[in-house]
């Protein structure tokens, strides 16, 4: 495919269905009615999804898993044209603009025309007299060379910037103090339910949703079923193959960072885990309930990958292949595959179960989700 034809693809395709939800503050339109509530928390001001390694916050869980994605390091789209590797595809499609020749960002001063954003800023430099700095991953434009190196961190693993409350560390110095405000930070919403506190009331609301016991959010490859969509994609980094948190000790990896937390307490020395029968510690809680069948004369298995624990072998056998992208199990009404047949069982409900339930306001069923209803 050549390059003028990505441009088209990802840049000027035009979008066949009707916008027919306006929003009332900025004018944006939406083909659905949830999109254009999900939008409207940016106006809100309200950031309730925050990344736990750097500090920033975003309006949106989605944003916040595009954004951790430069912390593992992975950079997982490259160029075909010159090799050069992004993290986030929509770097690699700013980047591929240089390879086509289309310019079409001018300076409204002497008209002269560049493929960056980025690269247009820098040039309006040279008619205002003042200098600039620009970043050669994202094109991200400063006024001076120590903003411009505070920002490189954001594409390394260095975390120069340590709290001196807790263990955190940051990439930008911002990120530190934005931080920092949660140790003096009152938590004014407080759960009835368990008594946890929040600081935002949107994360309370979200909170709440894991007691009502409705998991609305379902993963399309092995059928699981989650609470709040922020945990679905979580899981599904499981299905993806990468596993981009890698333990710097020993070079074991893994693909959430929980369980790489988990792992690293290993090296630790702190066994936290006692047997409340003969006394004997342990690092992780899975390795002390296998510790306790000795005492119960059960036998137990455990996942090497995540710690669960099952009662069989062949229960192991068949957690495993999450950890993988085979699909044994293929259901024989439709062409979809699972990796359990707990998985499968549920899937093929599907095929058989009757559709009690119709909605008497939507038009056509494009019109609104049904995951999405509050």
């Amino acid at each position: 495919m050549c390059i003028l034809s990505l441009y088209t693809m990802y840049i000027r395709r035009p979008r066949k269905r009707e916008k027919k939800h306006n929003c009332e503050l900025c004018g944006k339109s939406f083909t659905r009615a949830e999109r254009l509530k999900t939008h409207q928390v940016i106006h809100s001001g309200v950031k309730p999804y925050s990344c736990e390694l750097c500090g920033k916050s975003f309006t949106q869980d989605g944003s916040l898993k595009s954004h951790q994605v430069i912390h593992s390091g992975v950079k997982a789209y490259s160029c075909d044209h010159c090799g050069k590797a992004f993290a986030h595809s929509r770097y690699l499609r700013i980047h591929q603009v240089v390879h086509s020749g289309i310019k079409p960002y001018g300076c409204d001063i002497c008209g002269k025309t560049f493929t960056q954003s980025g690269h247009r800023n820098v040039h309006r430099r040279i008619h205002t007299k003042n200098d600039v700095y620009c970043c050669d991953q994202c094109g991200k434009v400063f006024v001076n060379s120590k903003d411009l190196e505070s920002h490189m961190f954001t594409h390394t693993e260095e975390r120069p910037y340590k709290c001196d409350l807790c263990e955190k560390a940051f990439k930008e110095p911002r990120s530190l103090k934005k931080h920092q405000k949660i140790h003096t930070r009152k938590r004014l919403y407080k759960c009835d339910l368990c008594g946890k506190s929040f600081t935002h009331l949107e994360s309370l609301k979200i909170h709440k949703v894991t007691h009502s016991g409705v998991k609305a959010y379902n993963c399309d490859l092995c059928g699981k079923s989650f609470s709040q969509a922020a945990s679905l994609k979580t899981h599904q980094l499981i299905h993806s193959g990468i596993k981009a948190f890698s333990c710097k000790l020993c070079g074991k990896s893994f693909t959430q960072s929980q369980n790489l937390k988990k792992h690293q307490v290993t090296h630790s020395g702190i066994k936290a885990y006692s047997c409340d029968i003969c006394g004997k510690t342990f690092s992780h809680v899975g390795y002390r309930n296998i510790h306790l069948r000795i005492h119960t004369g059960n036998d137990v298995y455990c996942c090497d990958q995540c710690g669960k624990l099952f009662t069989t072998d062949a229960q192991l056998q068949s957690h495993m292949f999450s950890h993988t992208e085979e699909r044994p199990y293929k259901c024989d009404l439709c062409d979809k595959a699972f990796k359990e047949p707990s998985s499968l069982k549920k899937h093929q409900q599907i095929h058989t179960r009757k559709k009690l339930y119709k909605c008497t306001t939507a038009k056509n069923v494009g019109e609104a989700s049904p995951r999405q209803v509050y």
